[in-house]
């Protein structure tokens, strides 16, 4: 069963981390950081609407400039998210240029800048309109997890420790509506632009009495249906996919804990594993995450799938071996807590 968004990673393993995260039958995506983002075309960082950064290093951040560039000129607004320190750090990139023509331009850009600390969302817009000076006031609201939120997906956070604030991230979605192609052929329909307004009747929770219209075809046909209807033929509801993505944190107990509640069963964690497990005095003086670690963390998790990225270049022609390491740990850890499970008699054996 296909779901709602397609994710995977902007850049290979050796270089700046970042997920881009389109979204099926929707010209639509997110992001979460925003590194070097070359290799992606005008066309896609045009899809981003919501752009989620882990914090403000270099390499999770350079991108800003090109995603602002491309933007430009556009009747968009992008909302971004960073940890505490977030407003002020792209109020300095803002304030690096010169915007004396923008008020010409006939479509202008808004951002919407929210930074999060242990207790708050804070909240500032910038038009491009009024040359990025900050709109108002600030705007601040009571945080518990959930960093945005709509109605077919949520995103959470947890704040962990790379030395600085870092944000982990978590897409979850509310409910996975699939589309039957049997049932689609039934009611003489082809799939199109409409399915996307049609998952969001569902996810709005719509009336199933309500009527819903549609084009589709060639010849744009217009059609009519009862929502509720329509979704029994054509749709099987299922549980939401699950999406979790963690860079540059320091191996502690308290990220752990953090680490392992945020990601906890997700369809496919993307995860850090910076150093071999042989350099685990690098990692702590880093504080970043070996192989060994990642693998465990994913275990302690129970995540269906995971990937490794962000090694450092050290390790270059290992690219395998780190993987390997990885695997070799989540497996260790799957094994050791079944067996202390089957100990405790939740679990019986195969």
């Amino acid at each position: 069963m296909r779901p709602s968004f397609n994710p995977r990673l902007i850049n290979g393993p050796f270089d700046d981390p970042g997920l881009f995260i389109p979204f099926y039958f929707q010209n639509r995506a997110l992001i979460f950081d925003l590194g070097d983002i070359s290799c992606l075309a005008s066309r896609d960082l045009l899809k981003i609407s919501h752009a989620f950064v882990t914090h403000t290093h270099m390499d999770h951040f350079i991108g800003f400039d090109r995603l602002l560039r491309t933007a430009l000129g556009r009747e968009k607004t992008l909302a971004l998210f960073g940890p505490a320190g977030f407003i002020q750090n792209v109020e300095g990139k803002l304030a690096g240029y010169t915007w004396n023509l923008v008020e010409k331009y006939n479509y202008p850009l808004n951002l919407q800048i929210t930074e999060v600390d242990s207790q708050s969302l804070i909240c500032r817009r910038f038009r491009c309109s009024d040359k990025f000076r900050p709109d108002g006031a600030v705007v601040e609201q009571p945080f518990g997890g959930t960093l945005y939120q709509e109605a077919g997906f949520t995103i959470s956070t947890a704040i962990l420790d790379h030395g600085i604030p870092c944000l982990g991230l978590a897409i979850k979605e509310q409910f996975h509506v699939n589309i039957l192609k049997e049932g689609l052929k039934k009611v003489g329909l082809e799939p199109g632009p409409w399915l996307a307004d049609f998952k969001q009747a569902l996810y709005d929770r719509s009336d199933p009495e309500s009527i819903f219209e549609l084009q589709h075809g060639s010849g744009r046909k217009v059609q009519q249906f009862r929502l509720g209807e329509l979704a029994a033929k054509i749709a099987l509801m299922t549980p939401g996919q699950k999406i979790a993505y963690i860079s540059d944190v320091a191996y502690t107990p308290s990220n752990v804990e953090r680490i392992v509640d945020l990601v906890q069963a997700s369809d496919h964690l993307y995860i850090e594993a910076v150093f071999r497990d042989a350099h685990q005095e690098l990692a702590v003086e880093k504080k970043h995450l070996t192989a060994g670690q990642a693998g465990m963390l994913a275990a302690r998790a129970r995540v269906k799938q995971f990937s490794v990225f962000h090694f450092s270049p050290r390790y270059t022609g290992e690219e395998e071996a780190l993987r390997e390491e990885a695997q070799l740990a989540y497996q260790e850890q799957m094994s050791e807590d079944r067996g202390q499970k089957f100990l405790n008699g939740e679990e019986k054996p195969e």
